[in-house]
């Protein structure tokens, strides 16, 4: 995948976020969520195109992990969505699946501007564990 194309993939899951934030009930609930789910599920696209032009390689890789926790925290509000009640498990199988794709090729972009192989973390090169944020593990959804 071109950087533009995982640019407009990415903005493609923003206004689908921005969807799935019109269709939550207008509730105490649904408004808090909202909110929440509208900054980060529409923040990982401005923060990957600002970091296709950065000065250097750690601000690159700065600027893609800061789209990556974006994405992670849009994971957990729809995990919530569903758990909650808020919105069915079906109205989100499909944006939670791109949520989850783009988070591991996020992940696999910031592991190898950091010298790193994707499934890494920067504690297993010296343990022999590893930690992809927002990949399984707690952040996996329930989908």
């Amino acid at each position: 995948m071109t950087p533009n194309e995982l640019s407009d993939r990415l903005w493609h899951f923003a206004a689908r976020v921005a969807k799935v934030v019109d269709a939550l009930p207008d509730t105490r609930t649904g408004r808090h969520v909202a909110g929440q789910l509208i900054r980060c599920g529409t923040a990982a696209a401005p923060n990957y195109d600002e970091g296709r032009v950065a000065e250097s390689r750690s601000d690159f890789a700065h600027k893609i992990n800061i789209a990556l926790k974006e994405l992670v925290e849009t994971e957990g509000w729809l995990k919530f969505i569903v758990i909650a009640d808020l919105l069915s498990k079906k109205r989100l199988s499909r944006v939670g699946d791109e949520c989850r794709q783009l988070c591991k090729i996020l992940s696999s972009s910031v592991a190898t501007s950091k010298g790193r192989k994707p499934t890494e973390s920067p504690e297993s090169q010296q343990r022999t564990t590893t930690n992809v944020p927002g990949v399984g593990g707690a952040a996996e959804l329930i989908y």
